[in-house]
């Protein structure tokens, strides 16, 4: 297993161009599955959920076609369901817990679905209770096998449009619900939906492919369902995570970076709440450009009271970016609160900041007061294990801060979810080293 070695205490200088975002691509190369027709898709980033993905699909008969560098085009005209219920499946879904959204396409256009236990993150408690309640709610019948860890879902005589209200508004769970409506008879009504950004972008693709999706980028969606989906053209949004990681990265390592081509208009408060941090940051046309700082300080609330970070459904802070946020506080001037609401793991990562000499006190399992060292006293060097995606970021971010040389182990986790990321972090200057 591979490792990176890291030479920290280095300003880093020059541009960087943020990856297809992983969260929107692992929805719409699930939707390929609702027409027989050719559907291309552009900007796909080359990490490893991604192109696990695209393997199931072409096991699953999938014709997949390489056009260039993150560009292929999918047809789904001639499927082998019973993969879905062989050995192999279940190895290759139970290793990717995005792959459970394969099964609203499946069940709207074939009238069954199974999925195995899915994998993922172990960052705490990720229900699927969501994605089936609206499989149900939209007349499906449940199947599950507890011997061989399959859930499965069944509608032989087609799905029928209904009101539902979301009892959490799951991102995947919407997206799930949605691939299923929209070939459903009549009309589906969506209250609590997930709004992100990224379900805009596929309800967005679903439309070009004919469906009838209405109250886009609200938690309010009706679906008028139609009778069959033609194939189109789709351009994925640059990842927003992966933008905020180089904001917080440029902050730690005290560097002068240029983010391009950002699509401002999707990042939502991302900015600002990097700004609450202390740190500078301009919109210049689509890009991000951050100056050089040697200090940045974080705001209190207008009673003087410390600052509270949490995550939120969209249009609040994407949780994905609060491992990010937690490692820049360590070396800002002030303290803050991190309440990670959503998973109850996410947070146990810091011990390892601590290790290096980061003062946080972990509350409990959801909340970290985090005591910043305002760039006085550096992050020290160690040797630390990538629990999840973006921790393992978190970490790296907070390696190639800190004075000598820091070894990071289990670099599998950060390469699911950042591309060729050593390889790009050379290009601005960092001393990282693949092993």
């Amino acid at each position: 297993m591979s490792i990176f070695k890291i030479k920290g205490g280095k300003p880093l200088s020059g541009e960087i161009r943020p990856q297809g975002a992983k969260n929107e691509v692992l929805q719409v190369l699930c939707a390929v599955l609702l027409t027989d027709e050719k559907v291309r898709i552009s900007n796909i980033p080359d990490i490893r959920d991604v192109n696990r993905l695209i393997e199931i699909l072409m096991n699953l008969g999938v014709k997949v076609q390489k056009n260039g560098k993150g560009d292929y085009t999918f047809q789904a005209n001639n499927l082998n369901l019973d993969y879905l219920k062989s050995e192999a499946f279940r190895k290759d879904g139970s290793s990717l817990r995005g792959s459970i959204m394969l099964m609203g396409p499946l069940l709207a256009r074939f009238g069954e679905a199974y999925m195995p236990k899915p994998g993922g993150d172990k960052i705490g408690r990720r229900r699927l209770d969501t994605h089936f309640q609206g499989f149900f709610n939209l007349g499906a019948k449940y199947r599950f096998n507890p011997e061989e860890d399959f859930y499965g879902a069944e509608a032989k005589d087609g799905l029928t449009g209904t009101y539902m209200l979301l009892e959490e508004a799951s991102v995947t769970g919407t997206a799930n619900i949605v691939m299923a409506a929209v070939l459903a008879k009549g009309t589906t009504t969506i209250y609590n939906a997930a709004c992100e950004p990224y379900l805009q972008q596929l309800c967005k693709m679903l439309n070009r492919m004919g469906a009838k999706i209405s109250g886009i980028a609200s938690n309010l969606l009706t679906i008028e369902g139609v009778e069959s989906l033609s194939g189109t053209e789709h351009l994925v949004l640059p990842d927003m995570i992966e933008i905020g990681s180089w904001i917080g990265l440029a902050a730690m390592t005290k560097s002068e970076l240029t983010i391009k081509d950002v699509s401002w208009e999707n990042l939502g408060i991302i900015p600002d709440i990097f700004r609450k941090l202390g740190i500078k940051l301009e919109r210049r046309g689509d890009d991000i450009y951050i100056p050089k700082q040697d200090n940045y300080e974080i705001e209190r609330f207008i009673d003087g009271s410390i600052l509270t970070i949490s995550d939120a459904p969209w249009p609040g802070f994407t949780p994905d970016l609060l491992s990010i946020i937690l490692v820049v506080a360590t070396q800002a001037k002030g303290s803050v609160l991190i309440h990670q609401k959503m998973f109850e793991s996410r947070l146990f990562f810091v011990d390892k900041l601590i290790d290096m000499g980061a003062q946080i006190i972990l509350c409990d399992p959801h909340r970290a007061t985090v005591i910043g060292l305002n760039q006085e006293t550096p992050l020290k060097a160690s040797e630390l294990t990538s629990p999840d995606i973006r921790a393992g970021m978190s970490l790296l971010i907070a390696a190639l801060s800190a004075k000598g040389t820091t070894i990071i182990h289990n670099i599998d986790q950060i390469d699911r979810g950042y591309e060729n990321i050593d390889e790009r972090l050379k290009a601005i200057g960092a001393d990282i080293t693949r092993i």
